[in-house]
């Protein structure tokens, strides 16, 4: 199945996106955490709505794939500033997503 490594990739980055996003939430300097939690939402739900698409096999994605893989680079920039573990290994995560949808569309 030629979507598998990205809807493999979107599942993960969704995963930690959230989790990033609500780990912040309990940081001790919630306010300077502002823009990762927005980023991390929006990552999420675009990374979600693609993984829907191309799991029915939906064939006019690749302006979805591109936006995509700018929205996880954005937040894998923004997640990389903070020292906390959760951003790190989110910006991780976005990264991989970010490059599965270069991938894709290669």
């Amino acid at each position: 199945m030629k979507n598998e490594k990205l809807i493999h990739a979107l599942g993960n980055c969704i995963n930690y996106c959230n989790y990033c996003a609500d780990a912040c939430l309990d940081e001790e300097n919630v306010k300077e955490m502002v823009s990762c939690i927005r980023l991390d939402r929006v990552c999420a739900e675009v990374c979600s709505t693609l993984n829907q698409l191309l799991a029915v096999n939906f064939q006019n994605v690749n302006d979805l794939v591109e936006y995509c893989a700018t929205i996880c680079e954005a937040c894998a920039d923004e997640c990389s500033q903070h020292e906390a573990q959760h951003c790190q290994d989110c910006a991780d995560a976005c990264r991989k997503c970010a490059s599965e949808c270069r991938a894709f569309l290669a």
